[in-house]
């Protein structure tokens, strides 16, 4: 999942931003969430530095603050490198900082012309999850599901298991922070993944690096978020 941020010191100016992506988000089905949008650059630092999402940052570069927008852009690329940043100005003719500031900015969103704004607001959304995916795929490996529309993407590092669902041809992927009901089944999903991925239920399909604990007695994985799930006797010692 993404995480926006927006800085815009215009009260105005950022609720149309606000609304525009929001609007965009939820029509789009997008899998992303603002995290933030604030006046203040320094509030915003603070917020990057517990974030553990990568992030899309709208900023404006005239923030009426001794830190303007390219120089704020600076500081979050030392916090997010690989993060999005998109500035939305009155100053075209300021663009040419970011090479001057070597903030790396994705685009450039003019205010004046409130409706093309929003336009490229959103294809700046787009933009930033297609390229996400494309890096997160190339760095890491991932799962993605696809559901209501949307692609999700998980590290296999990050999922604790698969567990089959109470709705027909449904299955949940319980990762450490999250859970996504998808349409698959447990079989086909198993002929798809590493060996680091175990059958120990005919419900549960299990990522062995992620397990705290195994009760043999009780037939109970524990995993290292709290989770658990069964595992049946055929399997035991498989596993």
């Amino acid at each position: 999942m993404l995480n926006i941020f927006v800085c815009e010191d215009h009260a105005a100016q950022r609720q149309m931003i606000v609304q525009t992506i929001q609007n965009a988000v939820m029509i789009e089905e997008l899998d992303m969430q603002l995290a933030l949008d604030t006046e203040d650059p320094y509030v915003l630092l603070e917020k990057v530095k517990t974030s553990e999402n990568t992030g899309i940052y709208f900023l404006d570069i005239d923030l009426n603050c001794d830190m303007n927008g390219m120089m704020l852009a600076q500081q979050i690329r030392l916090l997010d490198p690989r993060g999005f940043i998109i500035f939305i100005t009155a100053h075209s003719e300021l663009s040419y900082m970011t090479f001057q500031y070597r903030v790396e900015a994705m685009d450039f969103v003019l205010k004046d012309n409130p409706v093309e704004a929003k336009v490229k607001i959103k294809e700046c959304l787009l933009k930033a999850i297609e390229l996400y995916h494309l890096q997160t795929n190339k760095a890491h490996r991932v799962y993605t599901v696809e559901t209501g529309g949307r692609k999700i993407s998980v590290d296999y590092d990050d999922i604790l298991f698969f567990e089959t669902s109470g709705h027909i041809h449904k299955v949940i992927l319980h990762a450490k922070k999250r859970q996504i009901e998808f349409s698959a089944t447990i079989k086909d999903i198993a002929s798809t993944l590493s060996d680091d991925f175990v059958r120990c239920h005919r419900s549960f399909l299990i990522n062995k690096n992620n397990i705290k604990e195994i009760d043999n007695k009780k037939r109970i994985i524990y995993f290292i978020n709290g989770e658990s799930c069964l595992m049946s006797t055929r399997m035991m010692k498989d596993l």
